[in-house]
């Protein structure tokens, strides 16, 4: 049995720096709502006022965004996404009161300069 990893370790595979890397690589690919939900829950992870057991349920989906080889591998075409809305989606749902306007607001900014920085 392989031995578990230094919990330090998971920082470099799921941390701040991967979530946007994968938020600018994926934009084009995962579409404006994937997006978009994602980013809402890392602003609401982010916020102090958030529960700390919805911040464990958020930073469990955003690792699932984060990860490129998860239940439907992300580089398919069309349905490479379509679990990763899925997840977001169900943790949205279960953490909805803790995502403020302000949270939505700053994920549509984010997906707007994205969206003008691709000429879209």
């Amino acid at each position: 049995m392989e031995e578990p990893k230094d919990p330090g370790e998971y920082g470099r595979e799921y941390g701040e720096e991967k979530f946007w890397d994968k938020a600018r690589a994926s934009f084009q690919q995962a579409g404006e709502r994937v997006l978009e939900l994602a980013l809402q829950l890392f602003f609401a992870a982010r916020d102090e006022k958030t529960p700390g057991w919805a911040r464990t349920v958020i930073y469990g989906a955003l690792g699932y965004f984060i990860v490129p080889t998860d239940a439907v591998p992300d580089f398919l075409p069309v349905t490479g996404f379509m679990d990763d809305l899925g997840v977001l989606t169900a943790a949205l749902a279960a953490v909805a009161f803790s995502v403020t306007e302000e949270h939505r607001a700053r994920a549509r900014e984010f997906v707007r300069k994205l969206k003008e920085r691709a000429g879209a």
